[in-house]
């Protein structure tokens, strides 16, 4: 029986790019984690890369983590009505997520925003 498909081209054995050997970077990173645990003040060198001011008051953080949800909200929004299936239904569970997170900051915003006493006297809601 004669094959109608050609076989399919041969690849070359030589790279332009050597692989990477997961082996020496998993050592590396082993080191790194050992050193970390052995001197707990020496600071994270990945940790600097995003850094919040310290001094910053609480009500500035919440109202920036709550727009930071609000923007993705509407990305995993945008992203589940282009997925299907399973994958969309990924997509919106992390939305609605989300959106609990999103509540629960506005949430504590709320607190600090009325006098103190004021929330005493509103009933609790439990969802």
């Amino acid at each position: 029986m004669k094959k109608i498909t050609p076989n399919p081209p041969e690849v070359p054995t030589s790279s332009t790019s050597d692989p990477v050997d997961p082996i020496p970077l998993s050592e590396t990173a082993q080191r790194a984690v050992s050193a970390r645990l052995r001197n707990p003040s020496h600071p994270d060198p990945v940790s600097h890369v995003f850094t919040i001011v310290p001094d910053i008051d609480t009500p500035t953080l919440l109202v920036h983590a709550s727009e930071t949800l609000a923007s993705i909200n509407a990305m995993t929004t945008d992203l589940a009505f282009e997925l299907e299936g399973s994958r969309r239904n990924v997509a919106l569970a992390m939305q609605q997520l989300t959106v609990l997170a999103e509540l629960l900051v506005n949430r504590a915003l709320d607190h600090l925003d009325q006098p103190d006493g004021a929330g005493e006297s509103q009933p609790a809601v439990h969802h």
